[in-house]
């Protein structure tokens, strides 16, 4: 974490609008939250300003959805937080900065889905319309997207760390998903759009059902399977096999064996952070602990697409 040394405030954000978008600086100005990289603060009730805070990596992150997601985002079934400016370097913030359609709801972590069908279907119809070809010069993912063997130190670490804090209660289940995910057959299709980061606290609900994704600096090119892990971490129990029969195309068998092992990784990192939040650690958040833990159940405890339990491979 490296937070900017200047202070972020209402004043702030309000003399950035004034000085490059100032038809915008005489709206109210909120806080609205204060994510991993960025802060978000409400610009009248349907824009947001984005300011890179958090971390080095934000400023390319802000301008990859400034770049690419106006271009996305009409195809797309949910409300997402769509660039409308960009704001430049300057000597009152050095860093860039954006204003964004504001997407209301209440993240999944704090408020989970659970009208069962109806979520399964609006992720479904989500990622249908996203999971379409990436064109030439589309952006890669850091670390999303690509093969899981990638990913296979991370996991061991994860696992281990997690087990000895008492966390998992059966990691040779856990482990065996994985080591499934990583045996399956890598993905040989084009390059997909991928959302990159679809965690409970980037998906939007009300009514308890999905209604918007926000969050897009993770988007990239790569294998669907990435993304087609938020079914664990997302929806209600009972829910997963019917989000795969809406998914149009409906996803091979071993991209669901992959998908598998993407929501292995992603379930530890919720459990991690859920661990640090109820222990008052930095960067942690007590909401996140519990979605990563009914992800790893259902994964351990239901039948993978070759109709075997995990927790007997």
């Amino acid at each position: 974490m490296t937070h900017t040394e200047i202070e972020i405030n209402a004043e702030l954000v309000r003399d950035l609008l004034r000085d490059q978008h100032p038809d915008l600086a005489d709206r109210p100005v909120r806080l609205g939250a204060r994510g991993w990289d960025n802060q978000l603060w409400r610009v009248g009730d349907d824009l947001a300003v984005r300011l890179p805070w958090a971390t080095l990596s934000a400023d390319a992150l802000l301008r990859k959805e400034h770049d690419w997601l106006p271009a996305l985002a009409p195809r797309l079934p949910l409300p997402v937080p769509v660039p409308q400016r960009l704001g430049e370097p300057s000597e009152r913030f050095p860093r860039p900065w954006i204003v964004t359609t504001w997407v209301a709801g209440t993240p999944a972590d704090r408020a989970p889905a659970t009208r069962a069908a109806e979520a399964a279907d609006s992720l479904a119809a989500f990622l249908t319309a996203l999971h379409r070809p990436a064109p030439d010069g589309a952006p890669t993912g850091r670390d999303r997207g690509g093969p899981l063997t990638d990913h296979a130190e991370g996991f061991a670490r994860s696992l281990a760390s997690a087990t000895e804090s008492g966390l998992i209660s059966d990691p040779d289940a856990v482990r065996a998903v994985w080591e499934d995910a990583v045996a399956a057959p890598a993905w040989a299709g084009p390059a997909i759009w991928l959302h990159g980061d679809l965690h409970p606290a980037n998906v939007l609900t009300t009514d308890g059902t999905f209604c918007g994704v926000i969050d897009f600096g993770d988007l990239c090119a790569g294998d669907p399977a990435c993304d087609l892990a938020a079914a664990w971490l997302l929806l209600p129990d009972g829910a997963v096999d019917r989000f795969h029969d809406a998914c149009q195309p409906a996803p091979d068998p071993a991209t669901l064996r992959r998908a598998r092992g993407w929501a292995v990784l992603k379930a530890l990192v919720c459990i991690s952070i859920g661990d640090a939040g109820d222990h008052g650690r930095p960067g942690g958040k007590p909401t996140w602990g519990p979605p990563g833990h009914a992800s790893l159940r259902r994964l351990t405890t239901t039948p993978d697409q070759s109709g075997s339990p995990a927790s007997q491979k």
